[in-house]
């Protein structure tokens, strides 16, 4: 698969890199060259080039790419000006990135129909860590439904999934579990990883230290996390 991540800015370069990292092709696009230096050890392809200049444009593989993430922050003109452009040169999809509610009509007008707030979706996301004691992370699948991430809690230790009867007790299903493994960084050093288990059995023993993927009803989850 194929990606255009226009802008290196945090959100952008983070994507790029972490799309890169996941084995996909990635061509990065910023006008500042410095920063089109700095990442091209880490991303596929970076290029210099100003997204707002419709012939610079018609240069990348806008219709042999899966997506164009539109990935501009504070500079409201510079994105929507990029987005108009590559509406008007045919990109198969585009993924905008609205930093306002104003922005998010605007973009939305020109006809762009994924729009992304990340900086407004982790903010959400730490208030629900904020408000279910035991939270690690979390993601919203629908107003009453979430999956979550939640450390053990420690009279589970050493139990298998069975013994502890959680789905029955609770009403919540563990999709996961995941496990800090020992390891040695690049220059030897240990450190710590994550480590998903895959899928949990009835035998599945639990360690100290797990954190669990669970998913359900919010009041079971908190019902779990946060018992009277």
């Amino acid at each position: 698969m194929k990606y255009i991540v226009i802008g290196l800015g945090n959100f952008g370069s983070t994507l790029s890199i972490a799309l890169t990292e996941m084995g996909f092709e990635v061509i990065a696009v910023d006008k500042d060259m410095k920063k089109v230096n700095e990442f091209k050890e880490q991303i596929t392809h970076t290029i210099c080039l100003d997204s707002g200049d419709k012939a610079a444009m018609e240069t990348l593989p806008l219709k042999d790419s899966d997506a164009v993430v539109v990935a501009i922050g504070e500079d409201f003109g510079a994105s929507t000006l990029s987005t108009a452009i590559l509406k008007q040169l045919g990109a198969r999809k585009i993924i905008g990135r609205a930093i306002s509610d104003l922005h998010q009509t605007v973009i939305e007008a020109i006809g762009v129909e994924e729009i992304i707030r990340p900086e407004e979706e982790s903010a959400n996301r730490l208030a629900k860590r904020f408000q279910i004691k035991g939270v690690v992370d979390s993601f919203e699948i629908s107003e009453d439904y979430n999956i979550i991430e939640t450390e053990l809690p420690e009279e589970y230790v050493n139990k298998t999934v069975q013994e502890t009867n959680f789905r029955a007790e609770f009403n919540l299903n563990i999709l996961t579990i995941i496990r800090m493994v020992k390891t040695e960084n690049i220059i030897g050093q240990p450190s710590l990883k994550r480590k998903v288990l895959g899928v949990v059995t009835p035998n599945t023993i639990f360690e100290k230290g797990d954190i669990l993927v669970l998913f359900g009803n919010n009041k079971d989850i908190k019902r779990c996390l946060n018992p009277e």
